[in-house]
This record gives structure tokens, C-alpha cells and sequence, in this order.
């Protein structure tokens, strides 16, 4: 038993040291000496064959051998106190949980739900990684990534949460000046915004009952990221194409009107994905939490959800 301990303190320590970079300051976050972490971390190599770590005089890293040992390690430790929560009963949330998210979603409507997830899990940490990248979610230590559009194909395990409306939206001052458009063929004669999913040659199909209209027009000004879209179009830069969860706020106070509303341009899915293999309690019971908490939000209701 004396061992088992040991041999698992052992892979936290190469855990630490991994995620901290160097073996000074895995030391003092662990509270040993430096010499006793790379004793320790040699020991480790020694034991598996190979070298988990790349030294020079000025780095640490991982060779490609310890970052697919980091991985399992991870998943192992993970599972290990999940399993240990399970036999106790307890049902807390434990660790640390990281999520990667769509920076604009995200902060508007994940971030204001964290406090009625986290009640009754003190012993939990979440940690976001707010980006319109899409992350790696093995590379990265991420237990599950929110991606909002099609996921196209992938090896991670996939649940689907929810859906928006995509919609067209303008500010009031732009279509004072620019005029309201009528139809799907007007938005021609008005300056796109164009997002991250908006591509090089932005082509839009809108259906109404039986009809359908393709439309293609040049953007004016374009970001890569979807809360400066947002921005461009309050500030009156043009018509923007969005998820209405990039832009609900705005429509609520008057900021953005949205127009062609009798025209539907398909949903945005939010799905969730976890790594191959890996799925902790934590994910789990977030990911079960956030489909609870979208049920019956999809299309149009997410503009007034």
C-alpha cells in the first residue's frame, strides 16, 4: 500500500511539475526541495524507459513522450477522485474543471450562470479559457470545450446543448441613413460586418416557406472576434450576420434592430465536447446543468431568453 502511495504521489509530483514548467517552481508549490522533485522526476523516467522532459540550462519541457504520458496521467489521477467522491456518496464537485469557450457567449451567457452551478461544490474550481480559437483540447488540459456552429469530424465525444437563431441585425442610425432593407437582395447596398464565421466571400441563404434567396456581399470592416461585431454594428459600421446569443442585449435595449425577421438564415447549434476517452464528473454535471438550463432555447427564443 506503502508503495501504491508513493508511486501516485510520484505522478502528481510529474503532474506539477509539467503544468508549473520548471522543477523550482513545482518545489515550492509542493513545499519539497528542488533536488528532491528532479530526483523524483528522474526516478519516474527511469521507471517508464524514456525521457518525459526536454532540459537545457534555461528550459523545461515536455518531449512528445510526456505529453502523451501527461495526458494519461491526468486522466488517471481525474478518475481516481471521481471514483473516490462516488464511493463516499458525497456528490460534491471536486478539482478543478476547465472549460474552453467562445470568448463573447461565453462571458455573456456562461459567466452569469457560474454562481447557481457552483452552489453546493466549494470544493470546485473552474477555470475558462475565453477565446474565439478553437482550443486543443488534449494539448491544453481542457475537460470540455463549448463550440458554438458545426463540428464537422472529430474523434472527441460530442452533446448537443442548444441552438440560436442566426440573425440579421443593424443599428438604428446606420439604417436611418442606409434605409431599412426589404428583402434579402437590399442587403447589396449596405456594408457587411463580418465576423469569425463569416469567411473570405460571405454567401447567405435566406428561406421564407418556399422561397430562397442566396445573397453575397463584401464586408467593410472584418474581425476575429465576435463581441468587436457586435461592437462595430451598435457603432453603426454596418449590417452584421450573428448568433442571436452575440447580440440579445443589444436588440433588448434598443442598441441593434434586427431586420428580414420574417426571413430565417438556419441555427447556430452550442455543443459540448469532451476529450476522447475522458469525460469527469465535473464535465458531466456541467454540461447536464447547461442543457437543463438552455431546454426550449432555440431559435428565436434566444433573442428574448
Amino acid at each position: 500500500m506503502e508503495r501504491m502511495n508513493d508511486r501516485l504521489a510520484t505522478l502528481q509530483l510529474f503532474v506539477t511539475v509539467a503544468r508549473a514548467g520548471s522543477f523550482s517552481a513545482a518545489a515550492r508549490e509542493v513545499g519539497l526541495s528542488q533536488p528532491s522533485v528532479s530526483r523524483a522526476v528522474a526516478a519516474l523516467e527511469a521507471a517508464v524507459g524514456t525521457a518525459l522532459f526536454a532540459r537545457t540550462t534555461r528550459s523545461l519541457g515536455l518531449t512528445d513522450a510526456g505529453r502523451i504520458y501527461l495526458e494519461r496521467v491526468e486522466r488517471i489521477l481525474a478518475d481516481l477522485d471521481e471514483a473516490g467522491h462516488l464511493a463516499r456518496g458525497t456528490g460534491e464537485l471536486r478539482g478543478t474543471l476547465k472549460v474552453a469557450l467562445p470568448a463573447t457567449f461565453g462571458t455573456r451567457e456562461i459567466v452569469p450562470l457560474l454562481p447557481a452551478f457552483l452552489a453546493g461544490h466549494d470544493g470546485l474550481t473552474v477555470d475558462l479559457a475565453l477565446s474565439d480559437t478553437r482550443a486543443d483540447l488534449a494539448a491544453e488540459g481542457v475537460d470540455v470545450a463549448l463550440r458554438l456552429g458545426p463540428l464537422g469530424d472529430s474523434t472527441l465525444i460530442a452533446r448537443r446543448i442548444a441552438a440560436a437563431e442566426r440573425i440579421v441585425v443593424a443599428a438604428p442610425a446606420h439604417l436611418r441613413r442606409a434605409g431599412v432593407p426589404a428583402t434579402p437582395a437590399a442587403l447589396a447596398d449596405h456594408p457587411l460586418i463580418a465576423g469569425p464565421g463569416a469567411g473570405q466571400a460571405p454567401v447567405w441563404t435566406f428561406v421564407r416557406g418556399a422561397e430562397s434567396v442566396a445573397v453575397r456581399w463584401s464586408g467593410r470592416i472584418r474581425v476575429d472576434a465576435n463581441d468587436a461585431a457586435t461592437a462595430a454594428a451598435v457603432a453603426g459600421l454596418g449590417v452584421a450576420v450573428m448568433s442571436a446569443w452575440g447580440c440579445r442585449r443589444e436588440i433588448e435595449d434598443g442598441r441593434l434592430v434586427r431586420v428580414l425577421s420574417d426571413w430565417t438564415l438556419g441555427e447556430v447549434p452550442l455543443s459540448a465536447l469532451f476529450p476522447a476517452g475522458r469525460a469527469t464528473a465535473a464535465a458531466r454535471a456541467f454540461v447536464d446543468f447547461l442543457v437543463a438550463r438552455f431546454a426550449g432555447t432555440t431559435r428565436r427564443d434566444a433573442v428574448t431568453r
